[in-house]
């Protein structure tokens, strides 16, 4: 739950809305945001991300940045010693803990959510929308909309949305999970159109020494 509760998240981050239904204004707004999302060709975002369950006394927050090209990203999460990397096809999980990395092919819902190329595929499994309110937030303007899930079968609950009213790009996101978890997504830096090289979305083994490689496919 958590990794995709993560994955969806960082799709918000980069402007691509899983959506379904909407009302008519947060409709406007996300087709703006998606049409945006649209015209880069690579983002990369710095971002705090953060899991909370009130109930159990569980409290993280971690830094973390995210490089996307296409159907390829590269998620670092220092904090915790975690580094994703995939080229849309394969998955490697690197943990500094044990310098051991994880080998998988991504299976078809992860592809799905993954790949921006193939979003308006998951619509029927998406979300449908609520405009909330616009108000200011650090001296900005912005929108606040709730995304909810079209089926009751899903793991989540509701998605809080903040879009930036200036850039129409969203600058936070909020996932309420069925367990009682909360994920938060807190965009703090984001370029869009840098220049990289496929290879920087695939593991590299040399540069990791004795690394331990776990082969799942």
């Amino acid at each position: 739950m958590k990794r995709i509760s993560f994955a969806v998240i960082l799709l918000l981050i980069a402007g691509f809305t899983v959506v379904a239904q909407n009302d008519s204004k947060s409709k406007s707004i996300l087709d703006q945001v998606t049409e945006n999302a649209k015209t880069f060709k690579t983002v990369t975002a710095a971002f705090v991300f953060s899991m909370d369950n009130d109930e159990m006394g569980i409290h993280e927050k971690n830094e973390g940045v995210l490089k996307m090209k296409g159907k390829k990203y590269v998620v670092d999460l220092p904090g915790v010693g975690v580094q994703i990397f995939s080229d849309g096809a394969t998955i490697w999980n690197y943990m500094t803990d044990g310098n051991q990395v994880t080998i998988s092919n991504i299976d078809d819902s992860e592809s799905e959510l993954m790949d921006p190329a193939n979003l308006f595929s998951i619509y029927e499994k998406g979300f449908n929308s609520k405009f909330v309110s616009e108000k200011t937030v650090n001296g900005q303007p912005v929108y606040i909309i709730d995304l909810y899930p079209g089926s009751d079968e899903q793991d989540v609950k509701k998605i809080t949305v903040t879009i930036d009213k200036g850039t129409m790009m969203v600058g936070s996101a909020e996932l309420f999970s069925t367990d009682g978890n909360v994920y938060s997504i807190d965009v703090k830096k984001f370029e869009t159109n840098k220049n990289y090289n496929d290879s920087e979305f695939v593991f590299n083994k040399t540069a990791y020494p004795d690394v331990e490689v776990i082969d799942f496919r």
